[in-house]
C-alpha cells in the first residue's frame, strides 16, 4: 500500500498544485520556462503514475477486504464509466457542446470514473486508489470552476454536431475498453469472460 500512496502523491501532488498554490505555479513557471516546467511536471507525474500501477497491482496480490458490493453497483458503474468515457472524450473534440456546457468535462469524467470504480469495488487499495482520484476531481473541478470566473472566461455555445461525434467516439472507446482492454490491461473483466 504505500508504493501505491507514494504514486498517488506523486501523481496527483503536481496535478494539485493549480488547487492549492496558483501564485507559486505562476512563479514557477516565469522562473523555469513553460517547457522546463511542463517537463518537470510530466517527469514526476509518469513516476506517480508507475508506481500507482505497480503498487496496485501488489495490494491486489494481498487484498484487504473492506465490503462486498451488490452485483448490482457493477452495472450501474459500467453505466457511470460509460458516460465517463464520453466526457473524457468530450475534452478533446474542439468545439462540442458538451465541453461549453460543462466547462471541463475531463474533470467530471474522472469524478465518474471513480466514483464508480468505488460502487464497484470494495478492497481496501480500491478505497485509496479511487477515493484520491475522487476527492482530487471534486477540489479540482471546484478550483477550476473559480478561475473560470475569476478570469471570466467563456465557452461559448459549443455545436452540436462535435457533441455527437464525442458521444459517438466516446462510447466506441468505452466498449474497446470495457470488453476487451479492461480485462488485458488490468486483469479484470467488467462483463465476465
Amino acid at each position: 500500500m504505500t508504493v501505491l500512496i507514494l504514486g498517488l502523491i506523486l501523481f496527483l501532488g503536481p496535478h494539485s498544485v493549480r488547487i492549492v498554490a496558483e501564485p507559486w505555479r505562476t512563479q514557477m513557471l516565469q522562473r523555469l520556462g513553460e517547457k522546463p516546467w511542463k517537463g518537470l511536471y510530466s517527469l514526476v507525474s509518469l513516476i506517480g503514475f508507475a508506481l500507482i500501477i505497480w503498487g496496485y497491482g501488489l495490494a491486489r496480490y494481498d487484498p484487504v477486504v473492506l465490503w462486498q458490493p451488490p452485483v448490482a453497483m457493477r452495472h450501474i458503474a459500467s453505466l457511470l464509466t460509460l458516460a465517463s468515457f464520453i466526457l473524457l472524450t468530450a475534452a478533446y473534440v474542439p468545439g462540442n457542446s458538451i465541453k461549453a456546457r460543462l466547462r471541463h468535462p475531463m474533470i467530471l469524467g474522472v469524478k465518474l470514473w471513480a466514483f464508480a470504480h468505488l460502487l464497484a469495488n470494495g478492497m481496501a487499495a480500491d478505497l485509496v486508489l479511487f477515493g484520491a482520484f475522487l476527492l482530487w476531481a471534486v477540489l479540482d473541478y471546484r478550483a477550476a470552476r473559480e478561475r473560470d470566473r475569476e478570469q471570466s472566461i467563456s465557452y461559448g455555445q459549443g455545436k452540436l454536431v462535435p457533441g455527437i461525434v464525442a458521444v459517438v467516439i466516446g462510447t466506441l472507446l468505452w466498449a474497446a475498453f470495457a470488453f476487451w482492454l479492461h480485462r488485458w490491461w488490468i486483469g479484470v473483466a467488467p462483463f465476465g469472460g
